[in-house]
């Protein structure tokens, strides 16, 4: 599984950050998001890479601008693994 740290600005609300999480699901089959308004970013947890562009072109109708994305592998944490 991939983290993938998206910056994106132009959220400046619990509802932007909610835009943008159902952008994201709608655009890509993914685990799990959650944006931050306050940090300005979107992780999200998927099983295949999801390039610049097209998170760019997910998130461009929306009117929230996609600035880069750091990608690392994703170990799960816990008890059970």
């Amino acid at each position: 599984m991939i983290k993938i740290t998206a910056k994106i600005d132009g959220m400046m609300c619990g509802m932007c950050e909610s835009h943008v999480n159902d952008a994201l699901r709608k655009a890509f089959e993914i685990k799990k998001v959650t944006s931050s308004h306050k940090k300005g970013t979107a992780e999200i947890l998927t099983d295949s890479d999801i390039s610049d562009d097209a998170l760019r072109s997910a998130l461009e109708p929306t009117g929230y601008t996609f600035v880069s994305a750091a990608r690392e592998p994703y170990q799960k944490k816990g008890l059970f693994r």
